[in-house]
């Protein structure tokens, strides 16, 4: 017990106040959220909301970052809105289990790890994209749909008010902790602006104008599909895109959180936990989810740190939903609109500008284009895919430039060729481009020292070599090999044929 319920171990220093207001407001925050993204995928606002329920207190108990709120997100939104579309919501219930149990099987598998693949630069677009995302998504708040479907920009009164409302919000936001932080800003500001547009009556959209919200506990249910290799192939690729997206936005979510906080949270686990939400929401008609960057930098900036705040926010919500309804949709979006312009402004990484012109060109670029993918597709996967391509072509291609070679003849009359970088597939030509095997004598040593054998292509490499040097007449030595090199070598014994000079006592520094 005390290995997931943080909130029950009583070593762990928690304010509950702070906890419990923190998860009020991104209750509150997530309402609008929850709908918008069903609205999104073409589903019932109901989905999103019960999505966010169950998969907010499953990962808030389970997860492997305590603080991280988790919820339907517009990625998830994105890549079921074509399945629902052309079969209907039960399919995806049945995608959302099926996903669910991929990253179970992800976690367990300890995959999770490879979010160290992500480089920096990536991680600054990504949050950068995100940031912008956050912000043009406010836009919508301020156009209006007639009865025909026609969008238009609000003008006049309602265009003062809405902005004169989200800018005080905002100020509230920013101004209040320079006074005290007895009460969330984000809740404040979101409480103040509603007593004031219902105190003064002031015509302006609310959360009830966008949707209804009210509901029941969310009923259990399985889907109704045919449980046939048809179904199973129409659900597949979703469900595999479903999880991918999820645990890419929640690893780097929670790799986030950690430098904000300075903790270290544990990524198998919150992969494990974020696949059983997603399993459970499929039974109890939900749309799915991963971890919510936006819900959980307000968390984080209320100062909650525990997995309180976020099972608060889960059950707050379910509440709403129930109970509530009637008084949350009177809540303006005005307010809520200010609360993700903050939100996006202080996920923006500012300090970006300043290393331009610092960090190496490639890593600039690197950033832009992750950026901007997030921004023009909205596409977090996507957009860190192509960020770690590039990034590892990149250093591939940096690494493939290092490879050199000294050459001398010593008194023996045997050539040495001693080569510095690493030997793998980037690598390979220029490497073959150091050896003069018609002038060199008949006897020639490689040294290794200062380089390692990388991958099946360095040996191919060396096996190439050898047979330029075999056909000559010549003899080669491979010297100075680590045992990982030695390894690679022993296992291709059927590919090539060279004499090893066996250096017991070496190491090479990776």
């Amino acid at each position: 017990m005390k290995g997931y319920l943080n909130i029950f171990d009583f070593s762990q220093k928690v304010n509950y106040k702070t906890e419990i207001l923190s998860g009020l407001t991104v209750a509150l925050a997530l309402i609008p959220e929850a709908v918008a993204f069903a609205l999104i995928a073409g589903l019932s606002p109901l989905t999103g909301l019960y999505a966010a329920f169950s998969i907010g207190l499953i990962t808030s108990i389970f997860g492997g970052r305590p603080g991280m709120i988790s919820g339907a997100t517009g990625a998830i939104a994105v890549v079921i809105v074509a399945l629902a579309k052309t079969h209907g919501v039960e399919y995806i219930f049945a995608t959302v289990v099926l996903a669910g149990t991929i990253q179970v099987v992800a976690g367990l598998l300890k995959l999770g790890k490879f979010i160290r693949l992500v480089p920096h630069p990536v991680m600054f677009g990504f949050v950068n994209g995100l940031a912008i995302v956050i912000f043009m998504s406010q836009i919508a708040q301020f156009q209006t749909v007639d009865g025909i479907g026609n969008v238009s920009w609000l003008a006049g009164s309602p265009l003062y008010t809405m902005l004169g409302l989200v800018l005080l919000t905002m100020l509230i936001i920013w101004g209040l902790p320079k006074l005290t932080k007895t009460i969330p800003s984000s809740l404040a500001a979101i409480l103040v602006i509603s007593a004031i547009v219902i105190g003064f009556n002031i015509d302006t959209r609310s959360v009830g104008d966008i949707a209804s919200i009210r509901g029941g506990f969310p009923p259990f249910h399985i889907p109704s599909v045919p449980f046939t290799l048809d179904t199973l192939l129409i659900i597949l690729p979703y469900a595999a895109i479903v999880a991918g997206v999820g645990l890419i936005e929640s690893l780097l979510t929670l790799n986030l959180i950690d430098e904000i906080t300075e903790s270290r949270g544990r990524g198998n686990k919150e992969v494990v936990a974020q696949g059983m939400a997603n399993i459970i929401t499929g039974f109890f008609s939900g749309m799915g989810g991963c971890a919510m960057i936006g819900q959980s930098l307000i968390n984080i900036s209320s100062g909650a740190r525990a997995r309180l705040s976020g099972i608060v926010a889960s059950l707050m919500l379910l509440a709403f939903i129930m109970f509530g309804s009637g008084l949350i949709e009177q809540i303006p979006m005005a307010a809520l609109t200010g609360v993700m312009g903050m939100v996006a402004i202080g996920t923006f990484e500012w300090a970006s500008f300043r290393m331009i012109g610092r960090m190496p060109k490639h890593d600039i670029f690197v950033g832009i284009l992750v950026a901007a993918v997030t921004v023009l597709l909205h596409n977090l996967a996507l957009a860190v895919l192509i960020g770690v391509i590039i990034s590892a072509l990149v250093f591939a291609w940096e690494n493939a430039k290092r490879i050199r070679a000294q050459k001398y003849i010593d008194e023996k009359g045997v050539k040495h060729y001693q080569i510095y970088g690493p030997l793998f597939f980037g690598s390979v030509s220029a490497f073959n481009d150091k050896f003069e095997v018609l002038a060199d004598p008949a006897e020639v040593v490689i040294d290794f020292s200062e380089s390692r054998i990388a991958d099946m292509s360095g040996i191919e490499a060396v096996n190439k070599i050898t047979e330029r040097y075999h056909k000559a007449g010549k003899k080669v030595h491979l010297k100075h090999l680590s045992p990982d090199c030695r390894q690679l070598l022993r296992d291709a014994n059927d590919v090539i044929d060279v004499n090893i000079i066996e250096d017991p006592t070496y190491r090479v520094v990776v």
